[in-house]
């Protein structure tokens, strides 16, 4: 399996193995990487995968991807990372035996839970993957790395907790100042490890993400203090999430001659992203519903084929805070594919949208296509998502959190009659109390080891919007070591 670069520029990047992108993040050319072809999954493959446990699923899966691990090597890194016990950090050990289980709502209408890692995210499926990954890669070249990311919420702690305290890793996360909720803060700053740094910055999402976008386009300084990335630029996020569309799907079906829908909560188009590649793998998936909050660039896209990502003060501030995002980086991967694959359109489309512009594909035969490729959209409000938290709690006895509200939401307008359609989870509602409050007038419930985590010790450093101040901090502590 080799990877290229959605801007083709195969002098600055040419294709790669997996192990050769993992640790990189963007490619040198400033794309991002895929598989050269999405690997097939045959009608045989889907009847003998649906009764696999989810750490036997998950090695078959990689293994359509990863070729340059050792097959015993990868069932090790998968095992580790996917033992139930270990994963849900021994709570509720009902859920531990399945990892991801379904929990229905209605017949035809349920929730696919991902939160029952250490972070209480969704993010956990693909970062507890990514540490035992790198731990191994840097163990085997025998070198080191300095991760730079960027966070709207659970990508930071998700990370984080991921790699703590792995040899010869440090992490620098960049999130918007003031613009998590107090948990999601208290997550990440309130860890002390020696290899995790937090850095906030005066602005929103976006302008954490194009620092460490800056950051990583400087090749000399990329390489010279062994920059990589955790966000979901980095591919192997995405095909860590690819499996669970897989589990879903296996779980709210009866049989491989039925189709699904999955309703996604979407920001930074990693998680719906890889439903796309799972339904390009061959994943009976009938359709795909992309949900956003007020900060609705992705929904105008499906409904205009206007892609326009906002400025900074243009992008609200809202209780779905992991989504407020402008500039959705994993989309560049789907737009690849809708565009044929042709890396000069993309470079030609990404220029404008790196010089703080936008593009229109109304009047393309590539927004005509885009039916094919089985996305529907919406978006929700403040007041949608109190509602929804509200009816969903009144109705079934469920407390769901601000951005899976916004997943039922738009769910519950698109769904399709004919076939099931499961909602991602992407939280547990304590980590956004203050709205969980709002909507119901009572807190959630926490795990107890997440018991007064916001009166912890809090270690963080506050930047202004500089890509060259985060690069001097990171020398800093790189050469104080």
């Amino acid at each position: 399996m080799r990877y290229l670069s959605t801007r083709g520029d195969a002098t600055q990047s040419p294709k790669k193995t997996f192990t050769e992108i993992l640790l990189g993040g963007l490619a040198p050319d400033g794309g991002l990487y895929l598989p050269e072809a999405y690997p097939q999954v045959t009608r045989a493959e889907l009847d003998q995968w649906r009764g696999l446990s989810y750490a036997e699923l998950a090695f078959a899966v990689l293994s359509k991807f990863i070729d340059d691990i050792p097959p015993a090597d990868l069932k090790a890194i998968v095992d580790k990372t996917y033992t139930a016990e270990v994963y849900c950090n021994g709570r509720d050990a009902s859920k531990a035996g399945e990892i991801t289980p379904v929990r229905w709502l209605e017949p035809g209408f349920g929730l696919l839970e991902l939160s029952n890692g250490p972070t209480l995210a969704f993010k956990d499926m693909a970062m507890q993957l990514l540490g035992n990954l790198f731990e191994y890669v840097l163990d085997k070249k025998g070198e080191e790395i300095n991760i730079l990311g960027a966070t709207s919420g659970d990508t930071g702690s998700a990370a984080e907790y991921a790699m703590r305290g792995k040899h010869g890793i440090r992490v620098f996360m960049l999130s918007p100042h003031g613009r998590m909720s107090d948990f999601q803060r208290a997550q990440m700053y309130s860890l002390q490890d020696a290899n995790i740094f937090n850095i906030a910055v005066r602005g929103m999402f976006d302008d954490a993400q194009d620092i460490v976008k800056a950051v990583s386009n400087d090749h000399e300084f990329k390489a010279r203090y062994k920059i990589g990335a955790v966000n979901s630029i980095n591919w192997a996020r995405v095909a860590a999430q690819v499996i669970y569309y897989f589990r879903g799907y296996f779980a709210g079906t009866r049989s491989n001659d039925e189709k699904i829908a999955f309703a996604v909560p979407s920001g930074n188009f990693g998680n719906i992203c890889a439903g796309h590649i799972a339904r390009m793998m061959g994943l009976p998936i009938g359709r795909l519903i992309l949900a956003t909050n007020e900060n609705d660039v992705l929904d105008e896209f499906f409904r205009t084929g206007i892609y326009r990502p906002r400025g900074t003060a243009d992008t609200w501030t809202t209780t779905s805070p992991s989504m407020d995002i402008s500039k959705a980086s994993n989309f560049e991967r789907f737009v690849f594919d809708l565009v044929g694959r042709d890396p000069a359109v993309i470079r030609e489309l990404w220029s404008k949208v790196d010089a703080g512009g936008s593009f229109d594909l109304s009047r393309t035969p590539f927004f005509a296509d885009l039916p094919r490729f089985g996305f529907v959209s919406g978006k929700s409000t403040h007041a949608d998502r109190l509602a929804t938290i509200r009816r969903t709690y009144e109705k079934f006895g469920v407390m769901v959190d601000t951005h899976t509200a916004d997943g039922l939401k738009v769910a519950q307008e698109l769904r399709a009659q004919d076939m099931p359609t499961l909602v991602l989870e992407t939280a547990l509602p304590t980590k956004f109390e203050e709205t969980i409050v709002e909507a119901l007038g009572r807190k959630p419930e926490r795990p107890v080891a997440m018991e007064g985590i916001e009166w912890l010790p809090q270690r963080v450093e506050v930047m202004e919007i500089d890509a060259d101040a985060v690069k001097r901090f990171i020398v800093q502590q790189v050469e104080n070591r």
